[in-house]
């Protein structure tokens, strides 16, 4: 980890990523605190804001990776930062003036903005540390979020009460502008920033975009090994899109009625702690048993996990397995998060990153889809845990059908070109 933050561009593009984040929350949550207090009466808005940081990624998913492939890696991500800034100057006089419809268009163009952003930082990503840091790096991507489980919420709280919806949306732009500045401080080689040459935009034609983007497809189909990875983010997304509601449901129609607030924040917190103390012990366990075996391992336990949740009827049950079941799902998200920059090569990595999220946000938006429907007409609380938990099984025994065979075939081609190589993480 230290040899992570002896590398001045790593710890830049780091401090970066993480204070870009940071304003996000801060002011997402701020504004969302802003719409249920001014608003009470009307509690759409709210979900029409979430709505609006959603909804991009359908929009621009099928553009940003080509543009990270082709165009300057540095100047997209930071340009990416600095629009957000300058929108968010906008959307502070937009506040002041109390129109809600440009809010919202504002928050519309913010989230499609920031789409950009991911594949370039992660190209960057990948060209700025050695391939045997990719766990680590992960890892840490990983504590951030645990971080952001436990403190986001508060944070947006905090800040709307004492600085008010200006302010935080004040911080929020503030954050674009030093991650932006960050960035651009940061040195990469030109084959990181640029991968596949120096391209302009009078290059970037349609017709262009819409053949390179069917050649990251091209390229997904045919590394078979990457495909069932992301196919596996079509589950993860359901499974979001599933806790996106359950710890609010299962307090307020199960475990505590009266006291559910309280509750289903400390579930979250629980979860978010689990997944700090998992992201440290993961990079040791992935070098000790390999990616494989963490990632079949990982989702057979979440599975028994998420089906005793729903056996308990005890809430002071319930936290702890909760706790332990973010230990258990840390190894997960990094085995995939540190496998991806390794399978893909840095002249794909944009186009192939950029294609996660919309196959995440489909799983998100098909659950949540799902829960509105059947819930609580067709099937009970109880019964909705078990079938996540049953989905979860179903995905350990697809992989632990489909992933050693692949995985060792790769191993053979590896060792074929370099028969004297280092013993693999896969």
């Amino acid at each position: 980890m230290r040899a992570l933050f002896r590398n001045p561009t790593f710890t830049k593009l780091f401090i970066a990523t993480f204070t870009s984040q940071l304003g996000s929350v801060v002011g997402n949550m701020a504004f969302a605190y802003y719409l249920v207090d001014r608003y009470s009466s009307r509690p759409a808005l709210a979900t029409t804001a979430e709505l609006m940081y959603s909804l991009p990624t359908f929009a621009v998913f099928w553009i940003v990776g080509v543009i990270a492939d082709l165009l300057d890696r540095k100047s997209i991500a930071a340009y990416s930062d600095w629009i957000r800034a300058s929108l968010t100057v906008l959307l502070l006089l937009f506040v002041h003036y109390d129109i809600l419809f440009a809010c919202f268009l504002i928050l519309f163009l913010r989230s499609a903005i920031s789409k950009f952003f991911g594949p370039a930082e992660m190209g960057l990503l990948q060209g700025s540390i050695g391939q045997e840091q990719y766990v680590q790096a992960a890892g840490l991507n990983q504590t951030i979020m645990g971080l952001f489980m436990i403190f986001g919420m508060s944070l947006g709280a905090v800040s709307y009460h004492y600085v008010g919806v200006d302010g935080a949306i004040l911080i929020d732009g503030l954050s674009f502008i030093v991650s932006g500045a960050l960035i651009l401080w940061c040195k990469f080689p030109q084959e990181v920033r640029l991968p596949n040459g120096s391209k302009t935009l009078r290059d970037i034609r349609l017709p262009r975009i819409i053949s390179d983007f069917q050649l990251g497809i091209q390229y997904i189909l045919q590394n078979k090994l990457l495909l069932v990875l992301i196919s596996g983010f079509l589950f993860f997304g359901f499974v979001n899109g599933v806790f996106a509601v359950l710890p609010i449901f299962t307090m307020k129609y199960k475990l505590s009625p009266d006291n559910y607030m309280i509750f289903s924040s400390l579930i979250t917190i629980a979860l978010g702690i689990g997944v700090i103390v998992g992201s440290v012990v993961a990079p040791i366990l992935i070098q000790r048993f390999t990616r494989t075996r963490m990632l079949i391992t990982g989702l057979f336990l979440s599975s028994v996990f998420i089906i005793v949740l729903g056996s308990t009827s005890q809430v002071w049950v319930y936290l702890p397995i909760t706790f332990v079941m973010g230990i258990n799902l840390a190894p997960v998200n990094i085995a995939l998060g540190s496998w991806m920059p390794e399978l893909v090569t840095p002249h794909n990595m944009g186009r192939v990153n950029a294609l996660t999220e919309p196959i995440m946000m489909f799983g998100h938006s098909l659950a949540l889809g799902m829960v509105s429907f059947a819930f609580p007409t067709l099937i009970s609380i109880t019964w909705l845990h078990y079938l996540l938990g049953l989905c979860t099984f179903a995905v350990c025994t697809y992989y632990f059908m489909v992933l050693p065979r692949l995985v060792n075939m790769l191993s053979l081609q590896k060792s074929d070109l370099n028969p004297d190589g280092a013993p693999s993480s896969l």
